[in-house]
């Protein structure tokens, strides 16, 4: 299992920020071998994502990647502008001015953000979904340069098609085969200008999208209530793209909303190490939100998202930072108890490695529940079409409709999670915390934990097709196995490895895409103390399904 670095929780030495002009020079003076699976263009559950250090994240990639996008959209028939963001790591300036200079000289019509501004993931979501709701015969797309809440060294690359959440497999399917075949011909093909004349084309345009989406925020959370309620609210950007966004959410609706760092550094030096001793802007760690928790006190409410703003972490007076199943459940049932407009139809929608309590809050008010495989694009679809009212995933990453029922989003928003908390916090008097403290004592506590455990590639590989009959234990923690399942219940979609069942306790195990782990994730209804013993079988199961 993996072990926590002793400077977990602390502030970064200087000996570990990343060299700003070496990343750079790597970005471009590294060349990636094609033979190296690891240095191909692969697109995982969020884009392609690497490192320019080590040769899976350069310029020759990027360039590929815009390429392959360019010529997809012609395929496609997608007519419309291409909205592109970025976020603040190093490399998403770089990789934004690189994909520019190919997409413009390929005549796509660019979005870009005004006066070079950072634009979070959920505000190019929302742009396409705008845009097409208006202009169905030239449908917009759009891209997010972005390695999420990854390391300073890291850079990455989402595609967001017309229905404007992260693209399905068939999608990045086409265009990783497309952009390994550029790499592989030495970027023959790519058609490319020289970044002062793409950027003066008269296809490339500027657009406000945090006017935009600033301005929107009314039609998904009650803001008059929040302003009502006079909460004093804390923000940490975490050196990401909502920086600007906060600011102007507080000027524009009047709240008392303080930003507690405004710093923009690439290297990241404000951060606190994570679990591993490594930074990373993750809100729904302890260790990364050390900075914030330890101030929670001068706030009613305070809260953080990741650095392209798609995910939120919570943190309230009563009990710190809340685990990210938690603040998923609080959602909602509160959104579920005041949205009077949405579909009654509409489900719940949970990726198969979520809280048992999200269940219980579907049934509660009577709505169904939608398990499909990690990865938000499998919600996509129903958050397009009003199917699925809200949807989360265990990692910290949710959306939901507006207030009238309509489509406000179709990938993750971390800044109307925290704005919807605020929005409970006024509503009952109570924050967040002690709202999930009701939960359970209306349906009862459950312990939930993930861990990693190390795998070979060999046994990666096989985890990821194991049959369920691989399992011949019987009974997990002594509770007797219901179903063991590897595909999703919701949609049918394989879930790249196995979840095991009990009346007490489940556990699910899948692959790591970047590491040689497999992750485990486990609940029970038994409490704290027996998670160890659950992990501790949970590993011997797999152990033995692997041993065939």
């Amino acid at each position: 299992m993996s072990q926590t670095n002793p400077l977990a929780g602390q502030p970064v030495p200087e000996r570990l920020l990343v060299n700003l002009p070496r990343l750079m020079t790597a970005y471009y003076g590294i060349k990636p071998d094609v033979a190296d699976p690891a240095q191909r263009v692969s697109f995982g559950t969020s884009g392609h994502r690497g490192s320019a250090f080590n040769g899976s994240f350069n310029e020759d990639h990027v360039l590929a990647i815009s390429q392959a996008i360019a010529e997809y959209r012609v395929a496609a028939g997608i007519l419309g502008p291409l909205y592109l963001g970025i976020d603040t790591h190093a490399l998403s300036e770089a990789a934004a001015a690189s994909a520019i200079e190919v997409l413009a000289a390929n005549g796509v019509t660019l979005m870009l953000a005004k006066d070079g501004g950072y634009t979070p993931t959920p505000a190019v979501s929302r742009a396409i979904v705008a845009h097409n709701a208006t202009s169905p015969q030239a449908l917009a797309d759009g891209i997010v340069v972005t390695p999420s809440h990854n390391p300073p060294e890291d850079g990455g690359f989402k595609y967001n098609p017309p229905h404007g959440g992260p693209a399905e497999g068939a999608i990045t399917e086409k265009i990783q085969a497309r952009a390994n075949q550029l790499l592989a011909s030495r970027l023959d093909g790519i058609k490319r200008w020289q970044l002062k004349r793409a950027l003066s084309a008269a296809t490339t345009h500027e657009h406000d999208f945090l006017g935009e989406y600033v301005t929107g925020l009314a039609s998904v959370i009650d803001i008059d209530l929040i302003k009502g309620a006079k909460l004093r609210l804390g923000v940490d950007p975490l050196g990401g793209a909502s920086v600007a966004y906060w600011p102007r959410v507080a000027e524009q609706y009047g709240l008392d909303l303080e930003v507690v760092n405004p710093s923009v550094d690439a290297t990241f030096r404000f951060m606190t190490l994570d679990w591993d001793g490594r930074i990373r802007m993750d809100p729904s760690s302890a260790f990364a939100m050390t900075g914030l928790v330890a101030i929670r006190d001068r706030y009613d409410l305070s809260f953080a998202c990741d650095t392209d703003s798609d995910r939120h972490g919570i943190v309230t007076k009563s009990a710190g930072l809340m685990p990210p199943n938690h603040v998923l459940s609080v959602l909602a049932d509160d959104l579920f108890s005041n949205r009077p407009q949405w579909p009654r139809d509409a489900a719940l929608g949970k990726t198969v490695v979520s809280s048992r309590m999200l269940d219980a809050v579907a049934r509660s008010a009577s709505r169904k529940v939608m398990e499909v495989p990690v990865g938000f694009k499998w919600f996509v679809d129903g958050l397009a079409h009003g199917t699925v009212a809200i949807a989360g995933e265990e990692s910290a990453g949710a959306a939901f409709l507006k207030r009238d029922g309509t489509t406000w989003t179709t990938d993750k928003d971390g800044l109307i999670a925290c704005l919807a908390c605020a929005e409970m916090t006024a509503r009952h008097g109570r924050d967040p915390a002690q709202l999930y403290q009701v939960l359970e004592e209306r349906y009862g506590a459950l312990a939930y934990s993930r861990a990693d455990a190390h795998a070979t590639l060999e046994q990666k590989e096989r985890l990821a097709k194991l049959a369920p009959e691989a399992v011949t234990t019987k009974t997990l923690l002594g509770s007797p196995i219901t179903s063991v399942i590897n595909r999703a219940p919701g949609n049918d979609a394989p879930i790249g490895g196995l979840k095991v069942i009990s009346d007490q306790h489940w556990f699910a195990v899948r692959p790591s895409g970047t590491e040689d782990i497999y992750k485990i994730y486990a609940e029970s209804s038994a409490g704290e103390s027996v998670l160890p013993d659950l992990f501790k079988e949970a590993q011997q199961i797999v152990d033995r399904a692997l041993a065939g």
